[in-house]
């Protein structure tokens, strides 16, 4: 099992309108997949900050999920419509221990 965190650094004043974007997100991708997913917001460290959590079976299932829901035009709106309230992003892909 792997965990993809994504952490999204959010243009400064700018988390209220990424936080009303999640419910439309979840709404698409239920849609497509049930993976578990889970939205964090930083308390402290860097601010600003939105965190989508992600479990996938192994680095395939992953792929597989990225490549259809890229594929999905309303994925693709959502992102238009996302895109400007972030500043920058990065992406871990972390091992489950058992």
């Amino acid at each position: 099992m792997i965990v993809v965190r994504d952490t999204f650094y959010l243009k400064f004043g700018k988390a209220k309108d990424a936080k009303a974007l999640i419910k439309n997100f979840n709404e698409i991708v239920k849609k497509y997949d049930n993976t578990p997913r889970r939205f964090l917001t930083d308390f402290t460290g860097e601010s600003y900050r939105l965190i989508l959590e992600s479990t996938f079976q192994d680095l395939g299932a992953f792929e597989k999920t990225l490549q259809s829901h890229f594929g999905k035009e309303e994925w693709r709106e959502w992102y238009e419509i996302f895109i400007p309230l972030v500043n920058r992003s990065e992406r871990e892909i972390l091992n489950i221990l058992e």
